[in-house]
C-alpha cells in the first residue's frame, strides 16, 4: 500500500469532509431531535447524509486527483502550496456553510439553498441584520473559523504534503481512482441520471429531508441550478397549449380575446360608472397566526378594528415565502414560477404586465413607496419597467428634509411609510393614482421606535413586537388617510407578502401561507368576510373589478366577488422548489424529478395520502407549464 501513498493528501482530505458534515449532522440532530424522530425511518438523515457528503467530496477531488496522477514527482513537489490551499479552502468552506446553516434553519426551515446566494448581493441590509439579531452566532461562528484555520496553515502542510510514487504506478491505478471517484460523484451505476437533491425526500417532512444534505452540496446546486432558470422539465412535461387550456378551467372568464397571449381577456368593472384610486398596503411577513380577528395571537388590534369597516378574507393564502413572491402576486396575478418570481428575472423586466401598467393606460398616476433602498430584490428595475411612473424609497425620505420618527437597518419605518405616503397621495389633487406601499419593520431585527405600543413581548425587539408595531402604524396610515380628501374615492386592500418563517412538518407547511387581507372601499359591505379558500392571485382581478375601469388583462386569477358558489377554491403554493397545488382539501404536491404526490388536508396540517388524481395532478404541473411558457415567450402584457 506503499505505493498508494501519492493519494494520502485526497484521503485526508475526505475524511476531515466527513467528521465536518457528519459532527454537524449530528448536533442538527439533537437540536431538533423532537421533532426529527416523529419520522419511523429518521435514521435514513445519517445515511443519506454520507451519501451526499461521498457525491460532495468526489465531486471537488477531481481536479487534484487528476494532478496527482499525471504530473511527475518532481512537478508536484513544487505545487504542495496549491494542494494545501485547495483542501483547506473548502474544507474551510464545508466548515463555515455547516456554522450558517443552524440559524438559517431557524430563520427558513430548511438548509442554506437560493435564498442565501440572493442575500448576498445585498451587503448593506444583511449584514446590518445579522450584526443586529444574530451577533452571538457571529461570534462563535468566527472564533471556530478562526481556530480552524490556525490549525489548518499549522498542520496543513504535513496532512497534505505530496510524496513521490512511480509513474507507472499511478498510471496504473488510475482507472479503479476514476471509476471510484465517478461512481461516488453520481452515486449511483444503474440509473441513467446521477443523483439529486430529490433523492434525499424520505419523509414529509422539508426540513428532515434537509438533514440528510449538506449545506455546502445546497447551495451548489442551487447554484450550478441558476443555468436552468425557467426550465421547469424537472416537474414534468406538458403540451403548453394543453397546459393553458387546462389553467383556463380554473379562472372565471369564458371569452378570450388572443391566442397570442393565452389568458388575454375583457376585465370589466364589477359596476359601470365610478372610477377609483386603488392603494395596496403590503404587509411585511403579517401571517394569519399574528392576527386577532384570525384567532391568531392578539398582535393586531388595529387591523381587527379597521375590519368592521371592509371586506375581510379569512381563507387566503400566499404564493411562496419571499416578498418578491407576494410582490409578484399582488402587482402582477402572475402564476408562481418554480425558478424565481418574475421581479428578478431577465425576460420579465420591461413589457410585463403589472396592475401598474393597467392603470397606467388610465391615466392613473402610479407609485412604488417603500421605507427601504428600493433596488433590493431588484424592485425598482422591475417596477420601473412595468408602469411605475414614481418610485419613492429611503432616498427620497432622507432628502425631503422632513424629520421622521425612525430609521433602521432596512430602512424608514412604517408610521413614516405611512405619513410619506398619505403626504404624497394627498398633493396628487384629483388625479387618480394606483399605488404599492411595502412595509419594513417587520424584518429581523425587528426594529421600531419607542413608545408606541405597549409590548407584547419582554424584550423589545421579538417578531411579535414587531407585528405589534406593524399593526400599529396601519393604523395610523387609516387614521391620516380618512381625514383627507382622496380617502372617499379610493380602494385601500391590506395583505401581507407572506408570513414570518414559514416552516412545519410537511412537504408543504400549508398553515403557514395562511395570510390576511382586508379591503376598505366605497363599493364594499362593512364588516363582511370573504370565506372560500383563494390564492394571492386572485387578489389583482379582484382589485381590477372593484376599481371601476374596463381593461385588459392576461390575468389567471379570478374575481372572488363575482365568483359563483359552486366554484371550488383553489391556491398554489411554493415551499422553496416544493410546489403544491390545493383545491378544496384535496392538494397535489411536486417535487423536482419525483411523482406527484396527492394529501387530504384537514386544519391544514393534517395529511393523509391519497390514491393520485391523474388529472388533477395534470392541472397541477399545467399551472407550472404554463407559467414557464408565459415568462418564456413574453406572453404575460396587454397588446
Amino acid at each position: 500500500m506503499k505505493k498508494l501513498n501519492y493519494l494520502k493528501p485526497l484521503l485526508n482530505f475526505f475524511i476531515i469532509g466527513l467528521i465536518i458534515t457528519t459532527l454537524s449532522r449530528l448536533v442538527l440532530f439533537f437540536i431538533f431531535n423532537e421533532r426529527v424522530t416523529l419520522i419511523e425511518d429518521y435514521w435514513r438523515i445519517f445515511t443519506i447524509g454520507f451519501r451526499f457528503d461521498v457525491i460532495m467530496l468526489c465531486y471537488l477531488a477531481v481536479l487534484p486527483a487528476a494532478l496527482l496522477t499525471f504530473l511527475p514527482s518532481k512537478v508536484l513537489s513544487k505545487l504542495n502550496w496549491f494542494f494545501n490551499g485547495y483542501f483547506i479552502l473548502f474544507l474551510f468552506l464545508f466548515l463555515f456553510m455547516e456554522l450558517a446553516t443552524l440559524d438559517f434553519i431557524n430563520q427558513y426551515d430548511t438548509r442554506p439553498n437560493r435564498l442565501f446566494l440572493d442575500y448576498l448581493i445585498y451587503p448593506k441590509e444583511v449584514i446590518g441584520m445579522l450584526v443586529k439579531s444574530f451577533l452571538p452566532s457571529l461570534i462563535i461562528t468566527g472564533l471556530f473559523l478562526g481556530f480552524a484555520l490556525f490549525f489548518a496553515f499549522k498542520y496543513g502542510k504535513r496532512v497534505f504534503y505530496t510524496q513521490p510514487a512511480h509513474y507507472k504506478t499511478k498510471l496504473l491505478f488510475f482507472p479503479i481512482l476514476a471509476f471510484v471517484i465517478f461512481w461516488g460523484a453520481r452515486s449511483s451505476l444503474t440509473t441513467i441520471r446521477p443523483v439529486n437533491a430529490s433523492n434525499a425526500i424520505f419523509s414529509s417532512d422539508q426540513m428532515t429531508n434537509s438533514l440528510g444534505l449538506n449545506s455546502l452540496y445546497t447551495v451548489a446546486f442551487a447554484a450550478y441550478s441558476l443555468k436552468n432558470e425557467g426550465n421547469v422539465k424537472k416537474y414534468g412535461r406538458m403540451d403548453e397549449f394543453e397546459a393553458y387550456n387546462r389553467v383556463k378551467k380554473y379562472m372565471d372568464v369564458t371569452d378570450f380575446i388572443d391566442d397570442e397571449v393565452p389568458f388575454l381577456h375583457i376585465e370589466k368593472p364589477d359596476s359601470i360608472g365610478k372610477k377609483y384610486n386603488v392603494v395596496i398596503f403590503l404587509q411585511e411577513s403579517l401571517g394569519a397566526e399574528y392576527v386577532g380577528i384570525l384567532n391568531g395571537l392578539p398582535l393586531t388590534p388595529e387591523f381587527d378594528k379597521l375590519a368592521q369597516e371592509g371586506l375581510l378574507f379569512t381563507n387566503l393564502y400566499c404564493s411562496g415565502t419571499r416578498s418578491v413572491r407576494g410582490i409578484e402576486s399582488v402587482v402582477t396575478g402572475f402564476l408562481p414560477n418554480p425558478s424565481e418570481s418574475v421581479v428578478k428575472l431577465s425576460n420579465s423586466q420591461q413589457g410585463f404586465y403589472t396592475l401598474a401598467d393597467a392603470f397606467g393606460k388610465q391615466n392613473y398616476d402610479t407609485s412604488f413607496i417603500y421605507g427601504g433602498l428600493s433596488n433590493f430584490d431588484n424592485m425598482a428595475s422591475f417596477f420601473n419597467g412595468n408602469g411605475f411612473n414614481n418610485i419613492i424609497d429611503e432616498t427620497d425620505f432622507d432628502n425631503d428634509g422632513k424629520k421622521y420618527a425612525f430609521k433602521g437597518v432596512w430602512g424608514y419605518s412604517d408610521e413614516d411609510l405611512a405619513s410619506k405616503a398619505n403626504d404624497y397621495f394627498s398633493s396628487l389633487g384629483d388625479k387618480p393614482f394606483f399605488s404599492l406601499m411595502f412595509s419594513t419593520s417587520n424584518h429581523d431585527p425587528f426594529e421600531f421606535p419607542d413608545g408606541r405600543i405597549e409590548l407584547y413581548d419582554k424584550n423589545k425587539n421579538t417578531v411579535n413586537n414587531a407585528m405589534k408595531y406593524a399593526d400599529y402604524s396601519i393604523g395610523k396610515f387609516f387614521e391620516l388617510a380618512k381625514k383627507e380628501k382622496y380617502f372617499k374615492n379610493t380602494i385601500f386592500i391590506v395583505i401581507a407578502d407572506h408570513n414570518t418563517r414559514t416552516f412545519g412538518k410537511s412537504l408543504v407547511p400549508i398553515h403557514k401561507f395562511h395570510i390576511p387581507a382586508l379591503i376598505i372601499a366605497p363599493n364594499v359591505k362593512k364588516g363582511s368576510t370573504y370565506d372560500k379558500m383563494a390564492s394571492q392571485i386572485d387578489i389583482p382581478t379582484t382589485l381590477l373589478a372593484l376599481s371601476g375601469i374596463t381593461t385588459n388583462s392576461p390575468m389567471p386569477g379570478r374575481n372572488l366577488l363575482k365568483l359563483p358558489d359552486s366554484t371550488k377554491g383553489r391556491t398554489i403554493m411554493l415551499f422553496h422548489e416544493t410546489y403544491a397545488f390545493k383545491v378544496d382539501n384535496e392538494v397535489i404536491i411536486i417535487n423536482p424529478n419525483a411523482a406527484p404526490l396527492q394529501f387530504r388536508v384537514e386544519k391544514d396540517s393534517i395529511f393523509t395520502p391519497v390514491k393520485l388524481n391523474e388529472e388533477l395532478a395534470k392541472d397541477a404541473l399545467a399551472h407550472i407549464i404554463a407559467s414557464s411558457n408565459l415568462y418564456q415567450k413574453r406572453k404575460y402584457k396587454i397588446k
